[in-house]
């Protein structure tokens, strides 16, 4: 404003005329020592710049008032948080509005907007109208693709909102799962805002409507109820009733969009309140969503992912399979996912204290790590954050900075799992009535599930056991000296004897142990936690192992599986044929085809939806091999090439291309599981025609 400052300084201090701050002429110097006879050109501009970009612009309300002005003030619509063109037509969803007031007041099926009916009249008359089916509907440039969330679920749509990622702010390169993670977080006050006003106690959700959305928790997962997509926005006018006018000649380009999934229970016989919910009250709150959005923490959650990506790279390519930051929270609150409050942050003993990536924290080398300590001193903690690391954490978690190789498994006993020709003669040499080299069984014990759990890990390409002593067969992990001396026909080889063999063949391990000192012989590196903070206390413990008897060597163990998996018993269909069966029970069995698998023993799912989502990737998998299963089953089956091809589908179609509508207990919004729990859960199968090479 310096140029209105100077000439408002020229004016008299009683001056009655604001003519010259009107005129707002300027000087464009135009002499210079080469040619001093030039004149200097004056312009007249009454638009006067601020440094941060905004403006004022001053002009006269009329020639016989000098003194009154009118001012128009300019404000970066980037100030404002507003990065994106969305247009200027509100049309409040106006097609989607006049489906409804179509349809009877007290309707129950909402059929009319699932088929979208759309008439296009082609303003240049090279067709005559047509009707079209088209449930994406549109308003101020983001759509509403509206879709029928099952065959029993007519009154309860699933409403896909799509919002330009340009318009939250969002540049071209950042569409990442942690970005889309974000956006679904900052999307629950907004839906609890809404919900709350619906809320009434004496009414069930049918009756009066609610907004379902999906809840993450701590961890940043592969999602179908939050995602990019790129797709054309709209290309048409809209007329009058359910009418649409193609663009004729007008260039349409694709656009980058930010999906999330949001579940509508409409309110039975109560279509003004359906019609608002729809076409009123969601689209306002969407709009809300895109003018507040938190663009400063989206910078975090971008600056934190690419930390993230740097360190778990450091991890690859060097000798450490695990990273806690300094000033991690790693108790959780209560037995939530939440962080506790007031807890102990985490602190690396200082000769294994690394920086990566700018941070500071504790790398836990590759080979055989033991972490011990008295009751209740936080070792159990500690292996659950190194388990937590698997996955990216979000904002406020705690341990956002807890990074672990990818391929880590937790592995327990599970008394009573289904094996299915499974080696483990690498722990269990004979077994009656079973060649432990091939051995299944429907109801396997607490050393049998563990040894085949390992092996099982071990096969599919793990590089990092984590193993708590608390959910461990005590046969299985150790034997003492005096049960040696015991027992000598001893068909169980322990743990701590296949251990080292292990690492040495690339397979680390992280154990708690606080009743055993056996694994202290057998550990490259021994943390004892003290006040919730690991102490390396390697040397001491070493000295203490010194004078104990050294064990006699065992041949080194056949890791190999060589299973043929046969079409046969892998479907959907119970006994082959019939309606397909597809469930997931809250205790985590799941229900599919004829059998009921007890998944509690995959310990690294984190929700309940990467249970459905392994559900229904297991039933894409069978449904593509089910006519073999039926015609041909001895044809074989490569089900991990099957696995590797649905991840690759997900991958380029997103997590959504696995799901199906036809079981009315299964969950719209689902998470994307590993793929060693989708083997792991292969695994279990007894249907499943499997023989050994």
């Amino acid at each position: 404003m310096v140029r209105l400052l100077q000439i408002l300084d020229s004016l008299s201090e009683k001056s009655e005329d604001l003519r010259a701050v009107f005129d707002g002429e300027y000087v464009i110097p135009q002499r210079t020592p080469a040619n001093p006879t030039d004149k200097d050109e004056v312009e007249s501009d009454p638009t006067y710049w601020l440094e941060d970009g905004c403006f004022l612009q001053i002009t006269g309300s009329s020639p016989d008032r000098p003194m009154f002005a009118d001012v128009v003030m300019g404000i970066p619509a980037e100030k404002l948080g507003i990065y994106y063109d969305l247009g200027n037509e509100v049309d409040n969803l106006k097609r989607l509005k006049n489906i409804l007031l179509g349809m009877k007041e007290n309707t129950e099926k909402f059929d009319g907007i699932y088929n979208g009916d759309c008439t296009v009249v082609r303003t240049d008359g090279s067709f005559p109208p047509e009707g079209v089916s088209d449930p994406v509907y549109w308003r101020e440039g983001v759509f509403y693709h509206i879709t029928q969330t099952g065959r029993l679920k007519l009154s309860c749509p699933t409403v896909t909102v799509g919002i330009p990622a340009e318009a939250l702010g969002i540049c071209p390169g950042a569409e990442n799962i942690a970005v889309a993670d974000f956006c679904l977080r900052e999307l629950k006050p907004y839906m609890d805002e809404m919900n709350s006003e619906l809320f009434n106690r004496s009414r069930p959700v049918e009756e009066n409507g609610w907004y379902y959305f999906c809840e993450p928790g701590g961890e940043i997962l592969l999602r179908n109820s939050a995602y990019f997509s790129a797709r054309m926005p709209r290309d048409y006018d809209y007329g009058s009733g359910i009418t649409v006018y193609p663009w004729v000649g007008k260039e349409v380009k694709e656009v980058m969009y930010l999906c999330m999934m949001i579940q509508v229970q409409l309110p039975y016989h109560r279509m003004k309140k359906t019609v608002r919910m729809l076409t009123s009250d969601l689209p306002k709150i969407m709009d809300r969503y895109i003018r507040n959005f938190d663009r400063n923490s989206l910078l975090r959650v971008i600056d934190l992912a690419e930390k993230q990506r740097e360190i778990r790279k450091y991890l690859k390519d060097s000798d450490f399979c695990a990273f806690i930051a300094n000033g991690s929270i790693l108790p959780r609150k209560n037995d939530t996912d939440l962080p506790m409050e007031g807890a102990v942050p985490f602190m690396s003993p200082k000769e294994d204290e690394r920086e990566i990536a700018g941070v500071r924290g504790m790398a836990i080398k590759r080979g055989v790590t033991v972490v011990t300590g008295g009751g209740y001193s936080g070792k159990t903690t500690l292996l659950e954050a190194v388990a937590a690391g698997i996955y990216d954490h979000a904002l406020g978690d705690g341990r956002e900075l807890c990074i672990t190789d990818p391929s880590a498994v937790s592995v327990s006993a599970e008394d009573g799992r289904a094996i299915s020709h499974v080696n483990i003669s690498p722990f269990i040499s004979a077994i009656p009535g079973s060649d432990s080299r091939d051995f299944s069984t429907s109801h396997a014990s607490g050393s049998t599930s563990q040894a085949a759990n390992i092996a099982e890990a071990v096969s599919r390409g793990s590089k990092l056991l984590l193993i708590d002593e608390d959910r461990s067969a005590t046969n299985f992990m150790i034997r003492d000296p005096l049960m040696r001396k015991l027992i000598k026909n001893e068909p169980i080889t322990p743990f701590t004897e296949r251990v080292r063999e292990l690492s040495e063949h690339g397979v680390s391990t992280v154990l708690v142990i606080g009743g055993s000192g056996e694994y202290l012989a057998v550990a490259d590196k021994i943390y004892m936690m003290e006040d919730f903070q690991p102490v390396d206390v390697t040397a001491h413990a070493k000295n203490l192992t010194e004078n104990l008897p050294e064990k006699e060597k065992i041949p080194a163990a056949d890791w190999s599986q060589g299973k043929i998996y046969r079409c046969g018993g892998f479907d959907s269909h119970p006994g082959g044929f019939g309606r397909e069966a597809l469930r997931v029970f809250d205790l985590g069995v799941m229900l599919i085809g004829a059998e009921e698998l007890d998944l509690r023993g995959l310990h690294n799912v984190v929700s309940p939806r990467q249970l459905h989502g392994l559900g229904f990737i297991l039933r894409a998998i069978m449904s593509k091999n089910a006519p073999d299963s039926f015609s041909n089953p001895e044809k074989e089956l490569d089900i991990e090439k099957e696995v590797d091809e649905i991840f690759m589908k997900i991958e380029s179609e997103g997590l959504d291309c696995v799901y199906s509508g036809n079981f009315a207990d299964m969950k719209r919004f689902i998470d994307l599981p590993r793929r060693e729990e989708v083997m792991q859960a292969v695994s279990r199968l007894q249907s499943l025609v499997c023989k050994r090479n």
